[in-house]
This record gives structure tokens, sequence and C-alpha cells, in this order.
């Protein structure tokens, strides 16, 4: 889908984009409300999320990630934005009467079919075993063996069964990177609250703060409001229970 610019009439509008081909008009029984702590809170109350808090209301969208409607074709009908992720949805009209809500592949569009099966053609947003799919957007070595490696983002080798089940084609709507919201109260529509640098919060907020004017943050290496490093310290747990899957590490 296409990124218009708004006709500036206003500082706020200025350089902001919309995508006004994708409207939201969910089912009623492809949806459920959800709940939402307030300000990224746990049950004690503290703040284990920052920046977090405010926002339009939002219904879940119940999302076919199983993908069970074997051997099934389904009709594409609408393609409908949904606010609970980046990607758009698909609503897809099964032949046996089945309506369910998949994520939009690159490139489909109102009209197409799909199918999901062990058999099916290698096409756009049908889904098969990785042992049927390589070669597409990835690369696998599942000819052979029951556990094959797949070659995923930057660089990354992992072992994977083959009989996991991948969907062809990419997930769409890759250019909202590309979206600039224009103003802040758009922001605070998402339920993103500001964010300002730990330096200018007060000393019971942040490690970094203390001291009087622009003080450094008296620390060998910046940490985070809890004091564990950041910026670029590697964050993954030592002896993870997928340690022994990973063939190579990702380069970044």
């Amino acid at each position: 889908m296409a990124i218009n610019l708004y006709k500036t009439s206003t500082p706020s509008t200025r350089n902001g984009t919309v995508d006004s081909q994708v409207k939201s008009n969910p089912r009623n029984n492809l949806i459920y409300g959800q709940h939402h702590c307030g300000k990224g809170r746990n049950a004690r109350g503290i703040i284990t999320a920052g920046h977090r808090g405010g926002g339009h209301k939002r219904l879940y969208r119940k999302i076919d990630f199983r993908r069970n409607e074997k051997d099934i074709y389904g009709r594409i009908v609408t393609i409908e934005y949904d606010p609970n992720r980046n990607a758009y949805i698909c609503l897809i009209h099964y032949r046996d009467g089945e309506k369910r809500y998949i994520l939009h592949p690159r490139g489909a569009i109102i009209g197409d079919t799909i199918v999901s099966g062990t058999e099916v053609p290698i096409k756009m947003g049908n889904a098969l075993p990785l042992s049927a799919s390589s070669g597409c957007c990835s690369e696998t070595d599942c000819k052979r063996r029951e556990i094959g490696h797949i070659k995923i983002t930057f660089w990354e080798v992992r072992l994977i069964s083959k009989n996991c089940s991948a969907t062809v084609g990419q997930v769409g709507n890759v250019g909202v990177n590309q979206k600039n919201l224009g103003r802040d109260g758009s922001k605070r529509w998402l339920g993103k609250r500001p964010v300002v640098r730990g330096v200018v919060m007060n000393p019971v907020d942040h490690p970094h703060r203390g001291g009087e004017g622009r003080a450094p943050i008296g620390r060998k290496k910046p940490t985070t409001p809890w004091g564990y490093p950041t910026l670029g310290k590697r964050s993954r747990k030592r002896n993870k229970y997928s340690d022994n899957l990973i063939l190579r590490r990702r380069s970044k």
C-alpha cells in the first residue's frame, strides 16, 4: 500500500504521512477486548516498561497463525488495518464457510486464493512444511534429515524441525518505517509517552542523574533505569534452552 503525504495546512501536518487506502472494519466474531495495565506497571504497581500509557482503546483481532485449515482453499476478501501490529491483516473466506484473519503477505491482493497443506504449490501466501518451501525468502537444508538448518535475519543459522510450517513470501507493509507521524499527538494515540534522557531526570528516577548542572553520568558505562548495563551490552541469557540449536550467531 502506498504512503501519502499530508497537504501542509498547519505546522503539525508538515512532513506528515498517512495511509488512507487501508480501513479497519473487523468482524464481531473475530475480535475481543483486551486489558492494558496503566503505564507499563506490573502486579505490584512498579513500572517495568517505561514510556507507556494512554492511547486509543484497541480491540484484538484473532490471527490464524497455525493455518490448520489443511487443503481447503480460501479467498482474500479484505485487507485491513490492525492497531496491534505494524503489518496489515487479511480476512479469508474458506470454501467450508470458515472465516479467519491472517497476516497480509506482501504482494497479495483482494481476490487471490491461498491454501495450506503438505503438497500445495509454492505460491505467495500458501503455508507448507519447511522441507517443501526452501529457497523462497530464506535458505534451508531440510531435505535429508529430520532437523535441518535455516538461515534467517543477519545471517544467523539455526536448527529447526523440517515438519514446521512456513508461509511463502514476506509480511506486507514493508514501508512502515518510512511513515512520519508529523506531531506528538499522533504518538500519544498509539500509547507512547515522552522519552527523555536519564541525565535530565531526578536522582531517584535514573542512575545517570545527580550533581549540579550538566554533570556527566558518573559511571564507567551507561546503564538502564534499573542499573543493568546497556548500549552495546548483550542481554541474551546465558545457557538458554535454544543455545544448542544455534549454529552461527547473528552478525549484529
